[in-house]
């Protein structure tokens, strides 16, 4: 199963990046993902099922570590194949 992650990390900082969103980037472009979109407002990234829903349990777990206070996110089965 392929999978879609789109997230965003809170609070935002428009002056600069907060170590939340940092993180939360460097937690994505480190995995073994098919597609990485990281933008100011908003994150996507796809690729296999297990891939993906490891990386979301990382991205949680080290977001909210650096200062997060929410993290909204959305997961959708985007086509089968893919571990």
């Amino acid at each position: 199963m392929r999978l879609r992650v789109e997230f965003t990390t809170e609070p935002f900082d428009l002056d600069e990046a907060p170590a939340h969103a940092l993180v939360a980037r460097e937690v994505v472009e480190a995995a073994e993902l098919d597609a990485v979109d990281v933008g100011p407002f908003g994150n996507t990234a796809e690729g296999g099922a297990d891939v993906v829903l490891t990386a979301v349990d990382t991205l949680l777990r080290k977001a909210l570590e650096s200062g997060a206070t929410r993290v909204s996110l959305q997961v959708n089965v985007i086509g089968e194949g893919g571990a």
